[in-house]
Formats: C-alpha cells, sequence, structure tokens
C-alpha cells in the first residue's frame, strides 16, 4: 500500500464551488496545498487517505471558494472614501479628486492607502487586485511586503503629477518599475494609460508597441460615458474604441474598463480580438455614467470581469456587494431574469478576472496546479437559512462580514476573521490623519 504524502495543508468544508468547471458544488471535498499550490481536490475520505497534512482545517458550515478577484481599483485613494458624494464624474474628478491629489499626492500616501485597502480586501474575500495608480513602485514594495497579489499599472497621463513630469518621464520609470518586478511570485506589471480624453495618440501607440514587446496588458478606463464618446466624435472624428483600434491597442491585452457606451459591432470586435471588459457597476451607477451591457457581452463571447473601481467612487473594495449589484442590473438591462446568473457572476469575478489580467492558468479556480488562493465563507448565520442553492447564497445573501478565512499562494491571511500581519487600529488612526490633512489643506 502507498504510504500517505506529507503536505503543508488540507482544508476540508462543508462545500467546495471550484468555478471550473462552471456551475459545480462540491460536498464533503478537501483541497490538498503543499507550498503555494493546490495539488489535489478530492472526496474527504480519500484526501484524508492519501495525504498527512501538516495543517488540517475542518469547516463544517462553509464554502470553499476560489479568492475574488478585483479587476479595476485605484486603492490609494481608500483615503478619499466619501470626500466628495452625489456628483457626476467630470465634476468629481475636476473639482474634487485631482485638486485633492494635487496636495497630497506622494508615496506616504499611496502606501498608506494601499495597506488600507489590503486590509479591506482580505476581509472582504478578495486575493489580488488590478490595481491604476501613481507611484507603482510604492504600490508593488506595499504589496509585496503584505504577501498579497496584484497587477501594478504603469500609469501614463498627458500632464504632469509629483510621479512624473512629462510623457517620456512615464514611460522611462515605468519601465524601470517593470524591469525591477520581472519574475515577481506575486506581482505583475500592466501599462496603465488613464483614458483616451487625458493620453495622445503618441502615447497610444507607444504603449501599444512596448505591450507588444513585453507581452504586458493594457489597463484602459474606455467607453465610460457618454460624454467621452461625444467628445471623441469631436475631436478625433471617431469614438473611442475606434481611435484606440486605429492605435494597434484592440488585441487579446487590452482590459477594457466600464463600457457603458457600446455598439452590437463594438460587442462583437471585443469578442473577436479578444478584448477583456470589466463591469464597474456601482460606480457606474453612482457617477451615473451609464450601464455597461454584461450580459450582451458574455452572450457574445467576451470575457467578463468585475472591479469595484476606487473607494472615492463606490465607496468600497466589497466584491460581494458587487457581484449581488451586478447580478440585480444585468437582469434590467438585459430585460431578462435568467441573465447574469449567480454562477455567471462569480465567475467573472474570479475566473473571468484572472484571465482578464492574463493569469487564467495561475489564479481564479480551484484547480491541481494553480496558486492557494483560498476564501472560506460561514453559511450558518440565521440570516443565510435555509440553504437550496449554494452559488444564488453566495451572490444574493451571503455579505463579506461572513468570510472567515483567507489564503494567498498557501499562506494564511485571515483566520476566523483575524488579520495577519496588519494592525488595523494603526490603520484607522493613520486614515484619520490623511483626512485631517485632506479636508484642512
Amino acid at each position: 500500500m502507498t504510504e500517505p504524502q506529507a503536505v503543508d495543508l488540507s482544508i476540508e468544508a462543508r462545500w467546495i464551488v471550484p468555478v471550473e468547471p462552471h456551475g459545480v458544488v462540491l460536498e464533503g471535498h478537501a483541497v490538498v496545498v503543499d507550498g503555494d499550490r493546490i495539488i489535489d481536490l478530492l472526496p474527504l475520505a480519500d484526501a484524508r487517505m492519501r495525504y498527512v497534512p501538516r495543517e488540517r482545517v475542518e469547516l463544517g458550515e462553509h464554502v470553499l471558494m476560489p479568492g475574488l478577484v478585483n479587476a479595476h481599483v485605484h486603492n490609494p485613494m481608500t483615503l478619499m472614501r466619501g470626500l466628495a458624494d452625489d456628483l457626476p464624474l467630470m465634476r468629481w474628478l475636476k473639482e474634487h479628486v485631482w485638486p485633492a491629489e494635487a496636495r497630497v499626492l506622494g508615496p506616504e500616501f499611496v502606501r498608506d492607502g494601499i495597506e488600507l485597502a489590503i486590509a479591506e480586501m482580505i476581509r472582504g474575500g478578495t486575493t489580488c487586485c488590478n490595481e491604476n495608480y501613481f507611484f507603482p513602485d510604492v504600490q508593488a514594495a506595499t504589496y509585496r511586503r503584505h504577501g498579497f497579489r496584484a497587477m501594478v499599472g504603469l500609469p501614463v497621463i498627458e500632464f504632469p503629477t509629483p510621479w512624473a513630469a512629462s510623457p517620456d518621464e512615464y514611460f522611462d520609470k515605468g519601465l524601470a518599475v517593470h524591469d525591477d518586478l520581472r519574475g515577481d511570485a506575486l506581482i505583475g506589471t500592466s501599462f496603465a494609460p488613464h483614458a483616451p480624453y487625458t493620453v495622445s495618440d503618441a502615447s497610444f501607440e507607444r504603449i501599444a508597441l512596448l505591450s507588444d514587446q513585453l507581452d504586458l496588458p493594457v489597463h484602459l478606463h474606455l467607453h465610460e460615458t457618454a460624454d467621452e464618446v461625444a467628445d471623441s466624435l469631436r475631436d478625433h472624428g471617431v469614438r473611442p474604441f475606434a481611435r484606440i483600434k486605429r492605435l494597434g491597442l484592440v488585441n487579446e491585452r487590452l482590459i477594457a474598463v466600464h463600457m457603458t457606451q457600446l455598439t452590437g459591432s463594438e460587442i462583437a470586435d471585443c469578442a473577436t480580438h479578444g478584448v477583456s471588459v470589466v463591469h464597474n457597476v456601482e460606480s457606474n451607477l453612482k457617477l451615473v455614467s451609464g450601464l455597461c451591457p454584461a450580459e450582451a457581452l458574455l452572450r457574445a463571447g467576451v470575457n467578463l470581469a468585475i472591479g469595484t473601481d476606487g473607494c472615492a467612487s463606490n465607496n468600497d473594495l466589497d466584491l460581494f456587494g458587487e457581484m449581488r449589484t451586478a447580478a440585480l442590473v444585468g437582469k434590467i438591462v438585459a430585460g431578462d431574469a435568467a441573465a447574469l446568473g449567480a454562477a455567471s457572476v462569480l465567475r467573472a469575478a474570479t475566473l473571468g478576472s484572472a484571465r482578464a489580467l492574463g493569469w487564467g492558468d495561475r489564479i481564479g479556480s480551484i484547480e491541481a496546479g494553480k496558486q492557494a488562493d483560498l476564501v472560506a465563507v460561514r453559511l450558518d448565520d440565521l440570516e443565510t437559512q435555509p440553504i437550496y442553492q449554494v452559488i444564488s447564497q453566495l451572490i444574493y445573501v451571503a455579505g463579506r462580514h461572513q468570510v472567515s478565512d483567507v489564503w494567498i499562494a498557501g499562506r494564511r491571511k485571515l483566520a476566523a476573521r483575524g488579520l495577519d500581519g496588519l494592525d488595523t487600529a494603526d490603520l484607522v488612526a493613520r486614515a484619520r490623519r490623511w483626512r485631517e490633512r485632506i479636508v484642512g489643506a
């Protein structure tokens, strides 16, 4: 008889939702982890015969699922949560956000905002994010220090900021960050041009060339509002999507964020060229930016991801809330109660978001060989009883406060709601000090 294999960890859960295969719920199974990887997913009895774990975690009334992947964030902006609410996008940006950033933006602001965001994300079941902000070197160092998985955007914008003074400097400093992060186990890089209305044709052409040479994603706000489309028609003679297509950016590396204003031909183009679309439903609702045709994108075969956007416009990093809103709004937009079903929304927030980042072979589902980014959700509260369909319960009933345990790359980051390596009292104190600086500046 073969001797049982020694491994680092076995997680036994009442239910396991692997995401791949789609819509499957397993009962009485275990996920076996060695090092940073999942090595097996099998019935509990078989797991106990085949493996001897150094640690066994028994989750009697929990769902074990892949870590959520937030496909669009501006995490330093957690420090601007609630700064300017109930305003349309351009007034919000020009009259409040950009002036506040001009006063306080710097390495310390970025570090403290990201640390606050990491704590919030872990407690909400998010194990990876796609970042779009300034000082990517500080971002990367902060995420790495806390063992959090992140795609760090290399910002490009035409006006000067404390990070860079000119387009050339944005590129030079961004490429230096990319070189420093080559081969990092947790941190990747993308190009992050802000938006068509803040980036020139010359910069977009340079990004297209470098993205192709370096095989880097391009993380771009696109077709966020009707005004953006109208302004592009006035200034460039074409819609923003057509403009960036002409400049060579419509391909499988494009992470198109918002996409609330789409024609049928643009949806078909996204499918044909492998574009990923990030749905940010709550931010879009709050800023009245428009409604992404998420179900139409899925039906066309477009990879759909989910993001929260930044805390200054959402105002949280709660992907459980985002999934529920996406499912409900998606039905109204499609005029179909079956649209954006629970399993499809969960897939978008896990494997769909992972694929958008180019990391679908690494995270987003519970499969042997993938990284052990895992989340346990308690479903024994009276508010989640009775349970008929587990995935529906996760989307329509459960909340982030029911996340009990989180692992990233096999390392436990949350245990029975307790954070590892983050001092919550200190995070709150620093956030309050930043509020005083921003309000008093």
